[in-house]
């Protein structure tokens, strides 16, 4: 990732993506899984429907509980905002129509198997992030530069974790 000099006001992003020998319908289970994501991340710790919500679908929410060196711990409600099977897997952090963040899987069909996207937007509404922020706004483009990269490692490494267990499917 290069410097780009973005604030939080940018509502920057992020994404990687990877091939994978294996369809789309093989993978969707993997991306749409929400209780496999703590497995693959650092730092979301676990999650649960909320609602009544068993699975993916528009508008199922549930709850993340997530822990950072920097940040501390917290919790947040996301709610899915894309759920078109098995193209697209989306959720936004917090209110959906201001989210704190948004997440996104996208499958693209290609020969016999897929390129997968993963992709995170901060913003625009204010998040743990926004604190640090808050403490030093001379430091701004360099804790959301810091923080994309956090996130761009994190992507990179679920795309990869993806991509061995549909492979390892065969």
């Amino acid at each position: 990732m290069e410097w780009t000099g973005q604030v939080y006001a940018d509502t920057p992003t992020v994404s990687a993506r990877t091939y994978i020998d294996a369809p789309p319908e093989r993978l969707w289970r993997y991306v749409s899984d929400i209780h496999l994501m703590p497995e693959l991340s650092a730092e979301l710790q676990r999650v649960e429907w909320l609602d009544g919500a068993a699975g993916p679908g528009t508008g199922n929410r549930f709850r993340g509980c997530n822990a950072h060196p920097a940040l501390g711990d917290w919790e947040t409600v996301s709610t899915i905002v894309d759920c078109e099977e098995p193209r697209r897997f989306a959720w936004a952090v917090g209110d959906p129509t201001h989210p704190m963040s948004v997440w996104r899987f996208t499958l693209h069909p290609q020969d016999a198997g897929t390129v997968l996207e993963q992709w995170a937007q901060l913003g625009p509404a204010p998040s743990g992030l926004s604190v640090a922020i808050a403490a030093m706004p001379d430091k701004e483009q360099k804790i959301v530069f810091v923080r994309l990269r956090e996130f761009e490692t994190g992507i990179r490494s679920n795309l990869a974790a993806i991509k061995n267990l549909a492979e390892r499917e065969k």
